[in-house]
């Protein structure tokens, strides 16, 4: 397209004198503002964002109405914007969509055009707007957008989307009850078709992912993980001396730690089999004479200090394998104690046995007879440890002495 010479309509002649100005300061050195010219700077700045944001978003719906990009054979407006700017086709959409929007919101549009909302907050105070049934009257409506909008003066856009849910409230606040209810339940049914969950292992020791599911298995996910990544936890299973790590870490250890915990007899089977780990380890690496890798049946790699803890506690079946990977024996499944063995144990322990170790709650139920060396899967041989002590309890760089008072004592070794 031709570019103008001289400008003549007064949009126009306002974006050349923009660019004039933003010409004038593009090697201004801002060292010298202070604190508070910086910061007045920086929020006139946003609004002035918004404001063109809004501008263009107006000559991007007029544009369309005009074909723009018509006599070089675009198939729209958007697209020839576009390729012209090299946006992205959905940033080009987006202009022209949020153009069209606002023609038939004139508060919005005032607003954005004036700076007092930003683009994404628009957006939202359109959306629920618009989701208001076509039964409300005009009135109604128009005092609906001028709520939000002044929510809009308190709220950032992922704020103002969560009060948006309510606004039939405002309108119709008798039927507000039913409307939420058929609303949430529509949620709910496409959440649950838009579930996904993609994993891939990076070769590397990692297992990266991404997953989607409904509102409320998230947030009970993320009270479970919580629970698991609290600092009293955290100082249980891996030392008071241990500092917390952040949240995304703390969480991350939290999920494999409910993984490892998940009872195996809960799992459906397939093809006759539990989904359960199989993991082939050599007997000399059980008994803790060899440090070598485990072989999942999976075919991925585990430490032998994994297995060997992962065995007493967890669901996973050894296969112990001679010197010459021949099976010598098939593990036994049952190693986990029952509810009713746990707190018997508890009632009789009151408190987890290593001497001088007070804790009495999170307790895990520790085989003094290793289990894969023929240890039973009773009270007799079973003991209270809390999750630090029973992790001790699998470090082969510790020795573990059961004393016949029933305490237990570790000592490193040298």
């Amino acid at each position: 397209m031709t570019a103008i010479a001289t400008p003549r309509h007064r949009v126009s002649v306002a974006t050349a004198h923009v660019h004039a100005e933003l010409d004038a300061v593009a090697d201004a050195s801002v060292w010298s503002m202070d604190p508070v010219e910086t910061g007045h700077t920086l929020v006139a700045l946003q609004r002035a964002e918004a404001r063109l944001t809004e501008l263009k978003a107006r000559v991007a719906a007029h544009a369309e109405e005009l074909h723009v990009g018509q006599e070089v054979g675009a198939s729209s407006a958007a697209n020839w914007l576009a390729h012209e700017t090299k946006a992205t086709r959905a940033a080009a959409y987006a202009a022209v969509r949020l153009g069209r929007d606002l023609e038939g919101h004139s508060l919005t549009r005032e607003a954005l055009a004036a700076g007092r909302v930003l683009a994404d907050q628009a957006r939202v105070v359109i959306r629920w707007v618009e989701d208001l049934p076509a039964t409300v009257p005009v009135g109604k409506v128009a005092a609906a957008e001028a709520h939000l909008l002044g929510l809009a003066r308190h709220h950032d856009a992922q704020a103002l989307n969560r009060l948006g849910k309510h606004l039939f409230e405002v309108v119709a606040p008798a039927e507000a009850d039913a409307r939420e209810a058929a609303l949430l339940a529509k949620e709910e049914a496409a959440a649950a078709k838009d579930c996904r969950l993609s994993m891939y292992d990076d070769g590397q020791g990692k297992t990266h992912g991404t997953f989607t599911v409904p509102t409320f298995h998230g947030a009970t996910l993320r009270k479970m993980l919580s629970a698991l990544a609290a600092p009293r936890h955290v100082a249980a299973t891996q030392g008071p001396g241990v500092e917390r790590p952040a949240t995304p870490e703390a969480l991350g250890r939290a999920l494999c730690e409910l993984i490892e915990r998940y009872p195996a007899d809960r799992l459906p089977t397939t093809g006759g089999v539990s989904a359960t780990a199989v993991v082939l380890i050599d007997l000399d690496v059980l008994l803790g004479r060899l440090e070598k890798a485990g072989v999942l049946d999976t075919g991925e790699k585990i430490s032998p200090a994994l297995a060997r803890r992962l065995a007493c506690q967890a669901g996973i079946i050894p296969v112990v394998l001679d010197g010459d990977s021949q099976p010598l024996d098939v593990g036994r499944k049952r190693r986990l104690f029952t509810e009713a063995q746990r707190t018997a144990m508890l009632v009789r322990d009151r408190g987890c046995r290593a001497e001088g170790c007070d804790r009495a709650t999170g307790l895990h139920a520790h085989h003094k007879t290793r289990w894969v060396d023929g240890g039973h899967t009773n009270l007799a041989d079973g003991i209270s440890l809390c999750p630090w002590h029973h992790a001790r309890a699998h470090d082969t760089n510790y020795r573990t002495t059961h004393h016949p008072n029933g305490d237990v004592t570790f000592h490193r070794r040298t």
